[in-house]
């Protein structure tokens, strides 16, 4: 895909509005991981040491169109600045005279956040008047929240057809590791797709086993596949509407030469607790008052094994039930192999809430070739889905 850059772009003195994502999270006030704003900074630093006027647009939470104060960018915007070193502005509304103002007082290298652009109904709605008013603050809009970019919105899509409309740096980092993962990847490539439900990722399946040559299925995702092979699953959670499903699945992996390794053996208990009595047993095999809440070592194992054949690795989606011990165990071991591989030249990319707290508990994100904090957008990419935030930015 080709899509505009930054690169020989001249932004000096330019009122440049900058799509972020400040969608932190906030606990009692406080916001507990400043990833986004870390990943934010270097376009933001880019923009202003070059001399642009960088005018900072994000949604936050979910407000439904109103003005919610405890869902106000104003902390973040403050926390912006600390993330930056640097004193920045604020103004408590993206449209109307106090931005026009703040925006004509601002000199080349300033950096102005605005308010939630969700207080607005048209922002979600994509509303052409609601997107002609913001750009009019704007000569140039850059486009830095991939994750953001699977929804058609005001801020995402429609200020890109009214202003000359660039990637940002970030942007530009996540698609060119999407690329490099599904587009045009070093061959042999392998997805790992864990999670809870065959329902939720259908359309992640369907279009990676027309992508990738391995494809690695684990938690509770691959018992609805083992049930439909006739397995003896227990108390497991599992999708009994879906076992023809998954065999669909299966038949159309094999017509497309993809392998699908499932567990062969899992680590179970009789309850689902923090270190209660477990054991393994064979996939097929789950005693009836038991249930699969990780995979076993000889499954482990055999990834472990077939990832190292790979030039390429996506993954999305935990092994096993990792938040409660000892059912991390899995995903840590393959975690560890993972950034061994990588070590050794593999391409690997992660993405999506659970996988980034996995790879973050067990210590390798900074391994990986890129870990994508990008949720929705990730997913929706990975099942072949076009992003109109991305589309518009296409050359």
């Amino acid at each position: 895909m080709a899509y505009r850059t930054l690169d020989g772009v001249a932004v000096a003195g330019k009122r440049v509005l900058l799509r972020a994502d400040l969608n932190v999270p906030l606990r009692d006030g406080r916001i507990t991981d400043l990833t986004r704003l870390e990943r934010l900074s270097p376009t933001i630093v880019e923009l202003s040491g070059k001399g642009a006027k960088v005018i900072v647009l994000s949604h936050f939470d979910r407000p439904q169109g109103k003005r919610v104060e405890s869902m106000s960018l104003r902390p973040v915007a403050a926390a912006l600045g600390e993330v930056l070193g640097r004193a920045i502005g604020f103004v408590d509304d993206c449209v109307g005279e106090p931005v026009a103002r703040a925006v004509a007082a601002m000199r080349n290298g300033d950096v102005l956040v605005l308010e939630n652009t969700r207080f607005y109904a048209g922002e979600e709605a994509n509303d052409v008047a609601l997107a002609t008013l913001i750009a009019t603050h704007g000569e140039m809009f850059v486009n830095d929240a991939f994750s953001a970019a699977h929804r058609a919105h005001a801020t995402t899509e429609g200020i890109a057809r009214l202003l000359p409309a660039y990637a940002g740096r970030l942007m530009q980092a996540e698609l060119d590791a999407l690329n490099a993962a599904l587009g045009t990847p070093a061959r042999p490539v392998g997805a790992i797709v864990g999670g809870s439900k065959v329902s939720t990722k259908l359309d992640l399946l369907t279009n990676l086993i027309t992508k990738v040559d391995l494809l690695v299925i684990g938690g509770a995702m691959a018992n609805t596949f083992l049930a439909a092979q006739g397995a003896e699953l227990g108390k497991s959670l599992q999708e009994p509407a879906l076992h023809q499903t998954a065999r669909d699945i299966m038949a159309a992996a094999a017509a497309h030469d993809c392998q699908i390794l499932l567990p062969v053996d899992f680590v179970v208990s009789e309850t689902f607790a923090a270190n209660p009595a477990t054991q393994v047993v064979p996939a097929q095999a789950v005693p009836a008052n038991a249930m699969a809440l990780d995979v076993g070592p000889a499954t482990t194992d055999a990834i472990i094994q077939a990832i190292k054949r790979l030039k390429t690795l996506i993954w999305n989606g935990p092994l096993g039930a990792f938040e409660t011990p000892p059912f991390e165990a899995a995903t840590m071991r393959l975690a560890a192999a993972v950034a061994a591989a990588t070590d050794s030249g593999m391409i690997s990319v992660g993405g999506g809430g659970d996988t980034v707290a996995a790879l973050k508990q067990a210590g390798i994100i900074e391994r990986m070739t890129y870990v994508s904090s990008a949720g929705g957008a990730f997913l929706e990419w990975m099942e072949g889905k076009a992003l109109p935030g991305v589309a518009v930015l296409t050359a």
